[in-house]
């Protein structure tokens, strides 16, 4: 959907996991800034496009068809990723593993992979990483999880300076502490392991509070714009502070 003019006017939008709090902001804010927000997610959901990105064919055909459709993609939002598993690394078992980065890592290569060549035709475009203030810091609760995000910022770097070359600029965003009131995000759990993580969490955040996705969806709208023109390979935080105490 798209509201005409704006900072994104006549851009066309992939963002994955667009189905969760977060990513559906992502989407309402390309729209609000006149860009066409085209939501992919393994979740079947209305005005979404049902796509799972740890299949390499099922994202080729998605970006296919949406290039088809509309002429082409400007900004890819690599959006989508899960938690993992909330044990230490030891206790993780092979399965676990696997899927945490075929989502977290592999699904973001994916989705670079089948839309950088659209947009080389194109003369160039925008892609937005999601990290994490995790993938800067270690933290005990999700060991694994921390390993897929940095994974993805260096992947970012690497990227951004392969592409630079064809005018693709490719930047990671890093969210701290995010209300996205999803179901399984560990502040819905009341285990006492995870009430003393979101304790700690929120008493080491100096600005005092959780962030909310509207934080978020303006980094990445900032980034995915011309605005940004000469911004590549460079990391935002928006962590209210986590990261830098």
């Amino acid at each position: 959907m798209s509201s005409g003019g704006g900072r994104l006017a006549g851009k066309t939008c992939v963002v994955t996991g667009a189905a969760g709090g977060l990513g559906a902001e992502i989407c309402r804010a390309i729209g609000r800034e006149g860009g066409v927000a085209i939501g992919l997610d393994l979740v079947a959901a209305p005005d979404l496009l049902q796509v799972d990105i740890r299949d390499e064919r099922s994202v080729a055909q998605a970006i296919q068809r949406i290039a088809q459709e509309h002429g082409g993609i400007d900004v890819l939002v690599n959006n989508a990723g899960i938690g993992g598993p909330r044990k230490p690394a030891h206790e993780v078992d092979i399965a676990e593993f696997d899927e945490l980065f075929a989502v977290n890592v592999r699904g973001t290569w994916l989705c670079t992979k089948h839309v950088v060549p659209r947009m080389i035709a194109a003369g160039g475009g925008s892609i937005v990483n999601m990290s994490s203030m995790y993938g800067l810091v270690g933290n005990a609760m999700v060991p694994l999880y921390h390993a897929t995000k940095e994974a993805v910022r260096l992947m970012t770097k690497a990227h951004a300076a392969t592409y630079a070359q064809h005018a693709i600029r490719v930047n990671s965003v890093h969210p701290g502490s995010i209300d996205t009131g999803s179901a399984g995000s560990v502040r819905q759990d009341e285990s006492p392991a995870a009430r003393e993580y979101n304790a700690r969490t929120l008493a080491a955040i100096p600005l005092g509070a959780r962030g909310e996705p509207a934080d978020v969806a303006h980094g990445v709208l900032f980034l995915a714009s011309d605005e940004a023109k000469y911004i590549t390979g460079a990391e935002l935080v928006i962590d209210g502070g986590y990261t830098a105490v």
